[in-house]
């Protein structure tokens, strides 16, 4: 089984990435459920949503505390909520930001952990770029399908088409096909450095 955790804020789409993964997962032929934690669901309170995907039925129902992989919406939580709780080394962080883990203020904590499995992506922009709109989920969503592979991008665009019409669905479509795009170019330059 494999499980995520989305942490992000009121109005940047937390719950509809969950749930938009879980499709993703689901057309893809794996079992898959999504589920929030509700608190306060105001706009810019932390929020955080679940997505777990696995090829057998998902009998858990309990929130999700050992995450394989954390995506963050909202760099501004990393000081705020401990959005890393449960995270194994070998696990995977994706967060929406166009600066690096090391300016962030992470360099030390992510020493250990392996570099493939890091990724910054610039969400927000690629959002407003072709949505409009600086809500992150679908471009990482993009991104995440790229950095781990569970998910493909053709199944992201049909969960998209499942969530959105007109418009906003073929400018999220966009959004996430350029995350995955940039997400696979720079694995395959690390990947050429690596050999080099």
């Amino acid at each position: 089984m494999f499980q995520v955790r989305i942490h992000g804020r009121g109005g940047q789409g937390v719950v509809t990435g969950a749930e938009m993964m879980s499709i993703a997962a689901f057309l893809g032929g794996r079992h898959a459920q999504a589920f929030p934690s509700f608190g306060s669901e105001r706009t810019g309170a932390p929020v955080v949503a679940f997505c777990r995907m696995d090829d057998r039925e998902i009998r858990l129902r309990e929130p999700i505390m050992q995450p394989d992989a954390i995506i963050i919406q909202d760099p501004t939580l990393l000081h705020q909520v401990d959005v890393f709780s449960g995270l194994r080394q070998d696990g995977y962080i994706l967060i929406n930001t166009t600066r690096t883990f090391a300016e962030l203020g992470l360099g030390e904590f992510v020493r250990d952990f392996q570099p493939a499995h890091l990724l910054t992506v610039p969400a927000s922009e690629l959002a407003m770029k072709h949505v409009g709109r600086a809500v992150p989920n679908v471009p990482l969503l993009g991104a995440f399908a790229a950095l781990c592979g569970l998910i493909s991008l053709d199944a992201v665009q049909r969960a998209i088409d499942d969530k959105f019409t007109g418009p906003v669905a073929l400018g999220n479509k966009a959004a996430a096909a350029e995350a995955y795009k940039s997400v696979m170019g720079h694995a395959k330059q690390q990947e050429e450095t690596h050999h080099a």
